[in-house]
């Protein structure tokens, strides 16, 4: 009887884990999504006093900290203005271009910021989850940035969060170019570690081009597939060596270690989605 006391909760465990085996994909994912409905009001909730928080330690400092940050801030609107004038005159010199050589428009993109509830960092994955959902119009695979680039794409979207599949995770593939070439290579998420250097799997790199630590070269998003804006920074590559058939090189891209500490975001909603 003692023995049987003992083994009583893996029995319990085991009855459990055969009743989820045997029970319908559609019953599964029913209970995952009402699961993940109950636990989001938490999460939300918890986000929500951080940035409480944030903003009564703010009110502790000083009025010379104040002047200080409103001047730096100050700055930085002069320099967003001409960054805003110039790019006024490059969306109408590519429109001019786009008619001239009657090319296609890139899709239009509605940008909706987003504060990080959560961050799910993993070996097999890396993503956060976002305190917006289908409640603010966003849609699965639409990309997501920051001011460093890209961060990756939207894989869930629930009723007032939606999860970000980061370009870190191995599940996320990508057609990407080195800044200054236009032949795309592959891009892969790769197997990170916590607490690691993120990297990403570089594959079908032309045997002209070449990288080292001393000259790294720029990756950026390439455009193709139409649902990665093109010229968003992905990450650095420092190495490069000749694949197993020597057709191609290999390597690995350095990823941006902000990507790890980002408290918010931008989704790029399609304004015209694919049906």
């Amino acid at each position: 009887m003692p023995r049987f006391d003992q083994a009583r909760p893996f029995l319990t465990l085991g009855v459990v884990l055969l009743a989820w085996l045997v029970l319908p994909a559609a019953v599964k994912r029913v209970a995952r999504l009402g699961f993940y409905e109950l636990q989001a009001p938490v999460d939300v909730a918890a986000s929500y006093a951080r940035d409480l928080q944030d903003f009564w330690s703010q009110k502790t400092r000083s009025k010379n900290e104040l002047i200080e940050a409103a001047r730096d801030l100050a700055r930085l609107n002069a320099s967003y203005e001409l960054r805003l004038q110039d790019d006024a005159r490059l969306r109408t010199e590519i429109s001019r271009l786009e008619e001239l050589l009657r090319l296609p428009s890139y899709g239009e993109f509605r940008a909706e910021p987003a504060r990080v509830v959560r961050r799910d960092f993993g070996a097999w994955w890396q993503r956060l989850v976002i305190r917006k959902g289908a409640n603010h119009g966003l849609t699965v695979g639409a990309p997501a940035i920051y001011s460093g680039g890209l961060v990756g794409r939207v894989s869930e979207v629930h009723a007032h969060t939606a999860v970000v599949e980061l370009i870190s995770s191995p599940g996320l593939r990508l057609a990407a170019v080195f800044d200054g070439d236009d032949r795309p290579v592959s891009f892969q998420g790769g197997v990170n570690p916590p607490l690691r250097p993120a990297e990403a799997l570089l594959e079908y790199v032309p045997l002209d081009v070449f990288a080292t630590p001393a000259s790294p070269r720029r990756l950026v998003t390439s455009g193709l597939g139409g649902v990665y804006p093109p010229g968003l920074y992905v990450g650095e590559v420092r190495v490069l060596e000749a694949s197993t058939d020597g057709l191609f090189k290999t390597g690995r891209a350095v990823l941006d270690p902000r990507l790890g500490r980002l408290t918010e975001v931008t989704v790029l909603v399609p304004l015209d989605p694919a049906p």
